[in-house]
Parts: C-alpha cells; sequence; structure tokens
C-alpha cells in the first residue's frame, strides 16, 4: 500500500458476495461465498476466500452477510420543489396519468431559493445512500427557462456527476402556442448555459411534450455539443422514442413500456440499455413494461427509481428491484444486475456497479445472507452498511 492511498480496510466474513463479474459456477453475478474484499484508496485492492484475507488497517464482520455493489440509480429528477401528493391520490382515485402536472412542479421550482432547492437535493440523496444507492443521475427539467435550467443543473453538479440536461421536458406555458421557438430556445441559449453543467442531454419523446423532429433536433445539437444522449421514450404508448435512441445513438431508452417488435429488436440489436422504472408504473397504475421480453430477446436492461414528485416519488432501489421480479417477470439475479451493473452501462461507467480489482470501493451490506432477500423481503429495511468510495457512510 501506498503511502497516499490512505488506511486500508477489510470486509471481511461475507456469506455471498456479488460481485458482478465471471467467476467460477457464480452466475450471472459472479457470487463468490466465504469472501473477503479489501479496500484501498477508495478502490477494491482484493478479493478472494476469507480464510486467506491479508491484513488491514480496519476491518468489517459482515457476519455472513451478503455484500453487493451499491445501486446505481440511472434516472432521477432531484432538482424540484413542491409535491404532487393531491395528483397522486386523483389517479389512485381513477384518474389517468397525462404527464401535465409537470408544469405544476415548475411553477413551484421556478418560485423557489437555491437553498431549498439544495436541501431538498441533499434529502433525497441522503435517502436514497441509505437505501443503498451510490451513483445517482439526476435531470434537470423543472426550470424550462435559460437561468432555472442552468441553476438546476449547477445544483445537481453539488451531489453527482452524472448531471441530464433536461430542457425539453414539456414546453412551459408562455411557449404553450409557441413549441417552434421553444425548441429553438433549448436548441440555443438554454443548451449554452446547461453546457458547464452537464454531462448529458434528454428529451420527453411523448405526446403532449416532443414529437420525433423535435427530440432529434435536440439531442442532434447536444451531442455536437459533446453531451451524450439519453431519451425518454414510449412511456404513456407506442411511438417513435426507442427507434431514435438507437438511431442516435444512445446510452439509454428510459420508460420502455409500450414497445413493438421492432422496437424490441432495435434495443437488442444495439448499444443502447432499457432502462425500466417500475415506480412508475406502480405510482400511476399504468402497465409495466415487459421487462422478460427484452431480456429474452438479447437487451441489456437496467432499473431506475425515475424519483420525482409527480409519478414515482420513491428513492428505493430495493423497492424497484422487488417490483421488477413481481410485475415485470425478471428473476431476483437479472433484477439485481439491472441495478447495479445495468445502471452503470446505462452511464457507460465500468467503474461502478461492480466489484473486481480497481473498480470503485461502492458497495452494501445487506441485513441478509442472500441478494435473493431484496425482492424475497419487500419494503423492509435490508440496508445494514454503505460504503462509498471505500467510506461507511450514515444509516
Amino acid at each position: 500500500m501506498s503511502a497516499q492511498s490512505g488506511p486500508s480496510l477489510l470486509i471481511d466474513n461475507i456469506g455471498e458476495l456479488v460481485t458482478n463479474e465471471p467467476y467460477g459456477e457464480g452466475g450471472p453475478l459472479g457470487l463468490r461465498r466465504h469472501a473477503a474484499l479489501l479496500v484501498e484508496g477508495g478502490r477494491v485492492a482484493w478479493i478472494g476466500p476469507a480464510k486467506y484475507a491479508p491484513a488491514a488497517d480496519g476491518r468489517i464482520d459482515a457476519e455472513g452477510a451478503a455484500v453487493l455493489p451499491g445501486f446505481v440509480d440511472s434516472h432521477s429528477h432531484l432538482v424540484f420543489a413542491g409535491d404532487r401528493a393531491p395528483e397522486f391520490a386523483a389517479r389512485m382515485a381513477g384518474q389517468p396519468y397525462t404527464g401535465g402536472g409537470i408544469r405544476t412542479t415548475v411553477g413551484a421550482t421556478r418560485a423557489a431559493s437555491d437553498d431549498t432547492l439544495r436541501a431538498n437535493v441533499s434529502r433525497l440523496r441522503v435517502e436514497a445512500l441509505r437505501q443503498g444507492t451510490t451513483t445517482i443521475e439526476i435531470k434537470s427539467g423543472y426550470g424550462l427557462s435559460v437561468a432555472d435550467e442552468a441553476r438546476s443543473l449547477r445544483i445537481a453538479g453539488e451531489f453527482t456527476a452524472e448531471t441530464t440536461f433536461l430542457g425539453a421536458h414539456v414546453v412551459p406555458a408562455e411557449y404553450a402556442d409557441r413549441p417552434d421557438d421553444y425548441v429553438g430556445l433549448v436548441c440555443g441559449p438554454m443548451l449554452r448555459a446547461a453546457l458547464p453543467y452537464a454531462r448529458w442531454i434528454d428529451v420527453f419523446c411523448e405526446r403532449g411534450a416532443f414529437d420525433a423532429d423535435h427530440a432529434r433536433a435536440i439531442l442532434t445539437v447536444g451531442q455536437a455539443a459533446g453531451l451524450g444522449v439519453r431519451l425518454h421514450a414510449n412511456q404513456l404508448g407506442p411511438g417513435p422514442g426507442v427507434r431514435l435512441a438507437v438511431e442516435l445513438g444512445a446510452a439509454s431508452a428510459d420508460h420502455c413500456t409500450h414497445l413493438s417488435d421492432a422496437d424490441v429488436e432495435a434495443l437488442a440489436g444495439s448499444a443502447t440499455v432499457a432502462t425500466l422504472l417500475p415506480g412508475a408504473e406502480f405510482s400511476t397504475r399504468s402497465p409495466y413494461p415487459d421487462a422478460r421480453r427484452l431480456l429474452d430477446a438479447g437487451a441489456v436492461v437496467a432499473l431506475a427509481t425515475d424519483c420525482n414528485p409527480g409519478s414515482s416519488y420513491t428513492s428505493s432501489m430495493p423497492f424497484c428491484i422487488a417490483l421488477a421480479v413481481r410485475e415485470m417477470r425478471m428473476t431476483p439475479a437479472e433484477a439485481v444486475w439491472a441495478a447495479t451493473a445495468g445502471g452503470a452501462r446505462a452511464l457507460r461507467r465500468d467503474d461502478i456497479g461492480v466489484l473486481r480489482r480497481g473498480a470503485r470501493a461502492d458497495l452494501t451490506i445487506l441485513d441478509a445472507p442472500s441478494h435473493l432477500h431484496l425482492a424475497y423481503r419487500p419494503g423492509v429495511p435490508l440496508i445494514r452498511q454503505v460504503l462509498h468510495n471505500g467510506v461507511p457512510q450514515c444509516q
């Protein structure tokens, strides 16, 4: 260990270690039994049988519990003010979800101070971390003006490197009769203001939001400016979003609820990840995506929370894993992989969502002997301890 690497930490007496790396008969999760893991300098330095564990400056006894990579939540909307609980109650009483409530949050967000927005992101980020999420993507999209989109991304960047410019969430009220003018604003002054703070660009390509032509124009300009492409696609009904995402080489097409055979084939033949957001279907009483169909076709699937105040106000990746197993026909192993390695793929990262030598030491110790318990015991707080960059976090 070099003098600059800091104290080492051994996670010992691990009953089941999920690595997401090929290992013997460990299956897709690369399971290791009776293992130990050494952390140095915020990275994984060694993995092996517990009986061969090296000495370290500190030690955490996992007491036979399961250890897995920290969850990677590749789709969230945390920069907002207010909530939309009455809208949720109306949906539970039978009112369909249309996405129209986004403008309610836009008004509240524009009126909020930086400190109010920052405090809300901090609260939700800590909430997610306590449930095992060590990497989170955060979108703008509730400002929809040049100044408010830039400040949303600036605040998001205080909490994550995975920031996404979503100026094309919906057309704001002041541009309701001039959507072409708003697209011009997004592609010009708004994009320029967002660039210093964003890694990605996204569009809500859906009826009532942006059509394929507008989405293509916005994403193409963002891509040319150096941003990676993501896309809200096929949530409310069939549409062109998934195939547009594949056409543009997007890292991820998100929602993927209503897919044609051609959509599935396009995803399976591409590097675009199908990111599924079961919290949205739960909160809107909508049909769930058919993950089994995507997996059987060979598509890469990720799971994310879509945490937002309107259609999926949850920060819990364990909850989304349980929904994916129960409602989307995923096996527990597939759902855990999708919530870790799948999320990393959706962010085009290879240093997270996996536990191997050199990877970031982001990991979760369960209060359970196996990853199966995440779906087997839904709603139970099973996260015993979280390490981010090798440092134990608040519990």
